[in-house]
């Protein structure tokens, strides 16, 4: 049976006024188990409340009563009561293939659950859905969803895939949209296999059978070093510049026909280009912010003090929750929890282990250096540059951990922070940006007390980092 464990509950609650404690075990709810806290939040949210616990081993019925809007008060330990739908599609490109060993388990969790799709924003390839999905988003309304495209030719599409349900599946992309579902699509272009003919192909494809989507992202294959698979490469800068042009091309194709873009490129690709970033309004509210589109263009609008009411920093997503850093608490459907990172300016203290090392911070007036990846380097610069000072620098850490084209501040990793960081004198100030951590931790499980400098975790907005170098 499927359940949920309750991990605290809010002092003078509904369900502290009932009886629930932490450690109960929510089976069912209003007589019918618990598969995920979508569910939950739909039948919690009537004035009277049924639940069936189970409290070291014994049953216990508990009848909770509120007012209208009035939350229960429960923190659950899991998004999904039952199990994560796994993803069956075997993709060359797939970058949790491409991951070294020994890294936290939520890393290696490969899902294609639509369920985590309106929840977090992970994509989902439609080739485990089934008609009782569809019954149940259209009719709870579980919209926005985001679904990997790749490719609208069948045959190119299955292959990407290496599944033969990626040649049909798009169909129920097709259902969603027709049941007035918004959904948000993504093609990640792995060069000499869905780029030029057959992305143009894609992106005719998405006009004459997809219009109705929300935005379109168009982003670039990733490679580690740790890719076993021969025929995924990175981009030469003419595909990307080819990847570009079509982009612009369809953008245009688009506005004349429905009024708005709808496809957008990865910021990635104007790096790899050399190109300018196109102005923030171009972006049309930068719906796709956290896959890379009009994120560098909203970062330098804040950092401005010009930016316009955008998206911005990391999110509480799927990995944040399956580490346990955010708790299952529906505020409403798309979750919402607190950054695992400290505070803006917190310095976090020495030490690695159980010693009681002790670490000089930054002295009075010292030098600022703003730690990031190559393609946030490359942002940061110019940015930093406008400020006219001198004693603020843009510190680039080279990401040894992964190799390959990887370059995002958000795959930093302790060890390779920790090598720029061993180079730099101490008393120097040195800002992280807390996108790099997940439950305060980087992914190779390093803790910024761990690293050989004290650092000051900020939020990667750059109102934020404005901020603390004002301070």
């Amino acid at each position: 049976m499927s359940a949920a464990v309750v991990l605290s509950v809010a002092s003078g609650s509904p369900a502290a006024r009932a009886g629930i404690l932490a450690g109960d075990r929510l089976e069912r709810i209003a007589g019918a188990e618990l598969r995920d806290v979508i569910q939950y939040q739909l039948e919690a949210d009537e004035p009277e409340v049924r639940l069936e616990l189970d409290r070291d081993g014994e049953s216990v019925a508990v009848v909770v009563r509120k007012g209208a809007g009035e939350p229960l008060g429960l923190d659950l330990d899991s998004a999904v009561f039952d199990r994560v739908r796994t993803c069956d599609n075997h993709c060359e490109f797939c970058f949790i293939y491409q991951l070294p060993k020994g890294m936290r388990r939520s890393l290696y969790l490969k899902d294609d659950d639509y369920r985590l799709s309106f929840l977090y924003g992970n994509f989902t390839t439609l080739t485990r859905f089934t008609e009782a999905d569809l019954e149940r988003v259209v009719t709870e309304r579980l919209s926005p969803l985001y679904v990997s495209i790749h490719a609208t030719d069948p045959q190119r599409r299955a292959e990407l895939l290496r599944n033969p349900r990626g040649a049909t599946s798009l169909r129920w992309l097709r259902a969603l949209l027709d049941h007035g579902i918004t959904v948000h699509g993504q093609v990640v272009v792995c060069p000499g296999f869905n780029d030029g003919r057959v992305l143009e192909e894609t992106l005719c494809g998405v006009a004459d059978e997809y219009p109705e989507l929300a935005t379109l992202a168009v982003v670039p294959l990733g490679v580690s070093a740790h890719n076993t698979e021969a025929r995924m490469r990175p981009h030469t800068r003419a595909e990307a510049e080819a990847v570009l042009e079509a982009v612009a091309w369809w953008q245009d194709t688009f506005r004349s026909v429905l009024g708005r873009r709808l496809v957008y490129a990865a910021d990635e690709y104007y790096l790899l280009a050399g190109r300018a970033f196109p102005p923030l309004v171009d972006y049309e509210g930068c719906e796709m912010h956290e896959d890379g589109i009009g994120m560098a263009a909203s970062f330098a609008a804040e950092f401005r003090g010009t930016g316009a009411d955008v998206p911005s920093g990391p999110k509480a997503g799927f990995f944040a929750w399956a580490d346990g850093a955010v708790p299952a608490n529906p505020t409403g459907y798309r979750l919402a929890g607190a950054r695992s990172a400290p505070a803006a300016g917190t310095e976090v203290p020495g030490g690695s282990g159980g010693g009681t090392a002790v670490r000089l911070g930054p002295r009075r007036g010292a030098p600022v250096a703003v730690l990031s990846g190559a393609y946030g380097a490359r942002v940061l610069g110019p940015l930093i540059g406008e400020l006219g000072r001198d004693d603020v620098r843009v510190l680039t850490v080279e990401n040894r951990f992964f190799g390959g084209n990887v370059a995002v501040a958000g795959l930093m990793v302790g060890a390779d922070v920790a090598a720029a960081l061993d180079a730099e004198p101490a008393g120097d100030r040195y800002l992280l940006p807390d996108v790099c951590l997940s439950n305060g931790r980087f992914l190779d499980g390093v803790t910024p007390a761990g690293l050989p400098r004290p650092v000051e975790v900020v939020p990667t907005d750059g109102a934020a980092l404005r901020r603390a170098l004002e301070r």
